[in-house]
């Protein structure tokens, strides 16, 4: 059945947030405060270690670093894209719409733990090549361990920033359900270089998605969303 990991995938996405829901209030601020740095930690180093795996060689003896060009033009450009188009702005006026259809408008804390907690999860190559794979193989264990990790993430992240974490599996649902639908398409075009320039500048904002757990508003990584489309384009140039 096409589709079914991507129902998985929202399913664990789901689990984990109310999971992370109940125990968010059985817990202490201070211990929120915790979590929630350990999230961040964790999120970001995520993202360096997929940023490096795509950018360092084995070259003899020592490493050799590659891919900057790509980095600098894919997130420039998409910066240039995303702020010309206000991407931040449309995720937001999505997350106040979920917080008012969904009875949250009290919950000053929603729409930052849905902005968060779906950039966290939609960014990378995992769920384009899930996606695909679901599509044309109806293979879903790609997807399904996308989600174990993302209800693991969820979880922590709900505990500690609150019930708008789970509201992430919409977005979710509604990316890798088009990829999917899309796939024999899309695939042609994701060749192994796209699939590399994808996943090294789609590491780097999951990096930028941590950072902004500790360092509130750094980055508006959603306006560098388009910069993931730019790298797996350059792989064609």
């Amino acid at each position: 059945m096409p589709g079914l990991g991507t129902l998985i995938n929202v399913a664990l996405i789901v689990v984990g947030g109310l999971a992370g829901l109940l125990g968010g209030r059985l817990i202490t601020d201070r211990v929120q405060d915790g979590l929630i740095k350990a999230a961040a930690v964790s999120v970001m180093f995520i993202g360096i270690a997929g940023a490096l795996e795509q950018m360092l060689a084995v070259d003899g003896p020592g490493l050799t670093s590659g891919g900057t060009v790509t980095i600098v033009v894919s997130l420039a450009g998409g910066a240039l894209i995303g702020e010309l188009l206000d991407l931040e702005g449309l995720f937001e006026r999505l997350g106040r719409w979920l917080r008012r259809v969904s009875g949250n408008e009290g919950n000053s804390a929603f729409l930052d733990a849905f902005l968060t907690a779906t950039l966290t999860v939609c960014i990378g190559a995992m769920a384009i090549v899930g996606s695909i794979s679901d599509g044309i193989a109806r293979d879903w264990s790609t997807l399904a361990l996308k989600g174990a990790l993302d209800a693991l993430i969820i979880c922590v992240m709900t505990a500690s920033m609150g019930v708008g974490c789970i509201f992430s599996a919409l977005p979710v649902a509604v990316l890798q359900g088009s990829v999917t639908a899309l796939a024999r398409l899309i695939q042609p075009l994701m060749t192994a270089g796209a699939l590399a320039n994808l996943s090294t500048v789609g590491s780097i904002l999951i990096f930028c998605v941590g950072v902004n757990l500790i360092w509130e508003k750094t980055f508006r990584t959603a306006n560098l969303l388009p910069a993931v489309v730019i790298a797996a384009a350059l792989a064609f140039v």
